[in-house]
């Protein structure tokens, strides 16, 4: 078996690099050949050197550091992209069975769409956002911050200034938006009436398999797509990439700690605040617009980014709790999960994946991402004994079925069996890998 995992950067600049990254890992790991297609080149993350893992670069520009007209054109439909990536997998010297992409925003891109529709290969798609359905990507209401409740593509939703950056920003990832599902109509959709001019193009339409990294985000998904049956729903972890240790003591620690970039949809401010009101300091591992208002706050401290390694070394020293408040319908972030598998009490927003995977009072807490709601959890936290019941409960549930890169591999071949017919998915074989 060959995979072609295609994403934006060979660097874990986000969720969604990091899980490809990790896909391309696990799955030479298990034997299966791998080609990793970044639209962007630079240092590739030390995941990837791999024998088993061919790395190709389009050479591309991350849009985000384009002149603002250059960025919104290549945004919303980057010519270039769909060349260079369309001469990279005809140069493969070995065919793909099947192509796996991770985000395309950044890089790539819907001009892509049509060349993988060509390529004639199945297609699956990891939805680390909402970008799918919903032109800012996470389904929420910036204006208002709080989530959406508009139909995507409405007129309510196209006349929303619910964009982070302005009016005019929207109105691209709208254009964006058109593009995209105009592609994907045309190039995927088996039950296009227009057989004559798909004939002409040269291949007939398949269908796109959408994998989902929590049960919310694909209920959400699944709502906008619905009457759309050539759109294929799996539901497939994101991996922790820990190796199972002894539990942390989180009762020796003395901060709510929070991990990840400084937004106010991502709750940072809410953490600071309700550890404020509990009596409890806080911590905060990454970077963001908030820092220097977290800095603001008593009790608040703000360390930078940090190497995973050092990030995990932190929390087992300091964080009595890991907290992650989403005020958006965040799929799955991977903080929640290596908290819990550290053995670290977990508390999460109600409106995001990582509530799935707390048992609330048992590992952690689930709560309203809300500052009295949140006070009120982190008040329970200085409690010691309790602190260190949630904890090795958190440890001992989380390593009971883990989220390992080893089973996520798994979990991905299990999908590709399907996809391309194979009889089952151990019986896949390792192709030559230069």
């Amino acid at each position: 078996m060959h995979v072609g995992i295609l994403t934006n950067f060979a660097t874990p600049t986000g969720g969604a690099e990091k899980v490809a990254i990790e896909s391309a890992r696990g799955l030479a790991e298990r034997g299966v050949a791998v080609t990793l297609i970044h639209g962007v080149d630079g240092p590739a993350d030390p995941m990837l050197d791999h024998p088993g893992i061919r790395r190709v670069g389009l050479g591309l520009t991350d849009v985000w550091e384009r002149p603002a007209w250059r960025g919104a054109i290549e945004g919303i439909w980057n010519r270039e992209a769909a060349r260079r990536l369309g001469r990279a997998l005809a140069a493969l010297p070995d065919r793909p069975d099947v192509l796996h992409l991770h985000q395309w925003t950044r890089s790539l891109s819907p001009a892509i769409l049509p060349v993988l529709a060509r390529s004639g290969l199945p297609l699956a798609i990891t939805l680390h956002d909402y970008f799918l359905v919903c032109p800012n990507g996470v389904y929420y209401r910036f204006d208002r911050a709080e989530p959406c409740t508009l139909r995507p593509f409405s007129a309510r939703c196209l006349a929303a200034s619910c964009d982070p950056q302005s009016r005019i920003h929207k109105a691209v990832r709208v254009a964006r938006y058109f593009a995209q599902w105009a592609a994907i109509t045309r190039d995927f959709d088996p039950r296009s009436t227009n057989r004559a001019r798909v004939s002409k193009r040269g291949f007939a339409p398949r269908p796109i398999d959408l994998v989902h990294v929590s049960d919310g985000s694909r209920a959400q998904v699944e709502r906008f797509v619905k009457g759309i049956p050539f759109l294929h729903h799996h539901r497939i972890d994101n991996p922790v990439r820990l190796a199972r240790a002894a539990p942390a003591d989180p009762a020796a620690g003395d901060a709510v700690a929070f991990v990840g970039r400084f937004t106010r949809e991502k709750g940072a401010d809410l953490v600071a605040q309700a550890a404020h009101r509990a009596g409890l300091p806080s911590l905060f591992i990454g970077d963001g617009p908030l820092a220097d208002e977290l800095r603001a706050v008593p009790g608040a401290e703000v360390v930078g980014w940090r190497a995973p390694a050092e990030v995990e070394a932190l929390l087992r020293r300091r964080a009595r709790a890991v907290a992650a408040p989403a005020r958006w319908l965040e799929t799955g972030p991977l903080t929640i999960y290596e908290a819990l598998a550290a053995g670290i009490p977990a508390i999460g927003s109600d409106r995001a994946g990582a509530g799935e995977k707390i048992r609330d009072g048992e590992t952690g807490f689930v709560t309203a991402p809300e500052v009295g709601a949140l006070a009120e959890a982190f008040g329970r936290l200085r409690d010691d004994a309790l602190v260190r019941r949630l904890g090795a409960a958190a440890h001992a549930r989380y390593w009971s079925a883990p989220m390992t890169l080893a089973a996520h591999a798994s979990a991905l071949c299990d999908l590709y069996a399907g996809m391309t017919g194979a009889a089952e998915a151990p019986s896949f074989q390792r192709s030559a890998v230069m």
